[in-house]
């Protein structure tokens, strides 16, 4: 790998910043945010060190499901603005170096849609199977994914007497994939976003791509199809995928070694375990995750999150860790969702311990991979428990300290959902004072963001775990062709003394220099390194030799 390499596959050292247009910025003060907004906030996000921004679903919809129920892939939400003002917004974001991806759900459509309309006109309508339908619930169906808001994932239509499928809500009857001319539809709206100048999509919930098990949908071979389609017409466009799945069965929607389906994926199994560890002041938990991840092929790479916009999942934990994690990060029953997650924000998790954020957020940014961060991270905002479900982390993003935390001047009863209540409101937690403060978490972000940007070993470098003898501590290393660094996280709440040899090919007396802070150490004759760290600490070590060119 040469440097220049990372411009052609671009994605294995960008750091993506999520954001929903609704609840980002309101420009025309009528208590929902728009393009307009967003547009005069991509130079706040270029400052920060955003490369790729993931707009979550911006399309006309009903509004039952935060705008996952879509009922028109080819428009814009009015609310939101029109086409011109997203094409502005595109344009502007390519100036400052930014690239954007949209969300793609192609699972199901909202009931309102056009074509679920025209399908359950009756049974012989040309869009009857754009949707799949059943005279009687098959044997053996699966749960629904929202298990506390429906029985099952098969409803009755009383105008036709069949069942139609919906793995999510009912008002979302999922599209039939084994049906070619749905898979022409598909192309066709990724081939529309992408002739307008996105550089690719998050694809929603991607295990649900086969449908109850209907063996008419391989959905593998959907992906490679998209994927050959998505490349021919832009080489270096992106599918990130939703697969919360065990790493085996992600490894295969990557493509395995052919590397032709899913061009990223999120991390779910090393997100939980990094819950887990936290909870337990061990690292061992998501040091094993690691260890654990399959090698993946050059044209692929993890997407690594703290936090999405869904609920925070702990299904890949068995049941007595998943109770620890609550114990530890959600006591209160109003804190868990669908009882397998939490729809809190790290900082009130953590008890806004400054040391403790900064931690985990360190290990975010020096884990191999690609870091995704959901909009408000960078600030440490907060959730509202006061709204229902997932919307709790949903809140407007707080630029200042006026009303409505800088977001709209619109009415508070007017706003698209509350802002943040109490000690992580705007008040005490907005962007405007944080850029002025060089020792805020956005600055401490700013850092992170750079230092990864300059460690391009980190994207692309391979993986090495290393025993320090501390449990509560977790060193790695990542080596390329490019670079070697090794990065030190120390979880618990106490001091700890470390010493550990630095892996084959480093060394003996190795001069490691801190990215994060001033100074250094010096590896001995026989390559060990000792070091203090404080509770919660964080170290980056460059390993620097004659041959290095970077600047420290």
């Amino acid at each position: 790998m040469r440097l220049t390499d990372t411009g052609d596959l671009w994605w294995k050292t960008a750091v993506v910043y999520c954001l929903d247009i609704e609840t980002f910025m309101d420009f025309n003060d009528d208590g929902v945010g728009d393009f307009e907004g967003l547009a005069h906030r991509i130079d706040y996000l270029a400052e920060l060190g955003v490369t790729c921004l993931w707009l979550m679903p911006f399309y006309p919809t009903p509004g039952r499901d935060d705008g996952y129920d879509i009922i028109d892939f080819y428009g814009v939400d009015s609310r939101l603005g029109h086409h011109g003002d997203l094409v502005e917004v595109l344009r502007t974001a390519k100036d400052r170096g930014m690239r954007v991806i949209a969300d793609l759900v192609v699972n199901h459509t909202s009931d309102q849609h056009p074509w679920f309309k025209a399908s359950r006109s009756s049974k012989d309508n040309p869009f009857r199977d754009f949707y799949v339908w059943r005279d009687e619930i098959p044997p053996n169906a699966p749960t629904n994914v929202f298990p506390d808001k429906e029985d099952g994932v098969w409803q009755l239509d009383e105008k036709t007497g069949q069942y139609y499928l919906h793995n999510f809500y009912r008002h979302q009857p999922d599209l039939n994939l084994a049906n070619p001319k749905v898979r022409d539809e598909i192309a066709k709206v990724i081939g529309y976003w992408m002739q307008l100048g996105f550089s690719g999509f998050r694809v929603d919930a991607v295990p649900f791509l086969k449908q109850d098990g209907d063996p008419g949908v391989d959905p593998h071979e959907l992906l490679r199809s998209l994927r050959k389609y998505l490349t021919r017409r832009a080489g270096d466009s992106v599918l990130l995928g939703e697969v919360n799945l065990p790493f085996e069965e992600q490894y295969a929607f990557f493509g395995g070694e052919a590397a032709d389906e899913l061009t990223m994926q999120f991390d779910f199994v090393g997100m939980q375990k990094l819950y887990l560890s936290l909870a337990r002041q061990d690292a061992r938990p998501l040091a094993d995750s690691l260890r654990e991840r399959p090698v993946l092929a050059q044209e692929s790479q993890w997407a690594n999150f703290v936090r999405n916009h869904d609920e925070l999942t702990l299904d890949k934990l068995s049941e007595a860790e998943r109770m620890e994690v609550f114990e530890a990060f959600a006591p209160d029953e109003g804190m868990r969702v669908f009882d397998r997650g939490i729809r809190r924000r790290l900082p009130t998790m953590l008890a806004g311990d400054p040391r403790h954020v900064r931690m985990v957020y360190s290990i975010l940014f020096s884990l191999p991979g690609t870091p995704v961060i959901f909009y408000g991270e960078e600030i440490g905002m907060g959730e509202n428990l006061e709204q229902a479900g997932r919307l709790a982390v949903r809140t407007p993003m707080q630029w200042n300290a006026a009303a409505n935390g800088g977001f709209s001047r619109a009415r508070s009863r007017r706003l698209v959902a509350p802002v943040t209540p109490d000690g992580f409101g705007p008040a005490h937690v907005n962007a405007a004072d944080q850029r002025s403060d060089p020792d805020s978490l956005l600055s401490f972000f700013e850092k992170l963001i750079r230092r990864y940007r300059a460690s391009v070993e980190i994207g692309w470098g391979e993986l090495t775990i290393i025993d320090a003898g501390v449990d509560c501590v977790l060193v790695h290393a990542v080596q390329g062709q490019e670079g070697r660094m090794i990065a030190v996280h120390n979880f618990s709440s106490d001091p700890q003394e470390i010493e550990f040899a630095l892996p084959d090919g480093m060394g003996p007396n190795a001069e490691l220099v801190e990215l994060l802070r001033d100074g250094g150490v010096v590896a001995d004759e026989k390559g060990r390194v000792s070091i203090a760290l404080d509770a919660f600490d964080h170290r980056w070590l460059r390993v620097h030799d004659g041959d290095d060119k970077r600047l420290s």
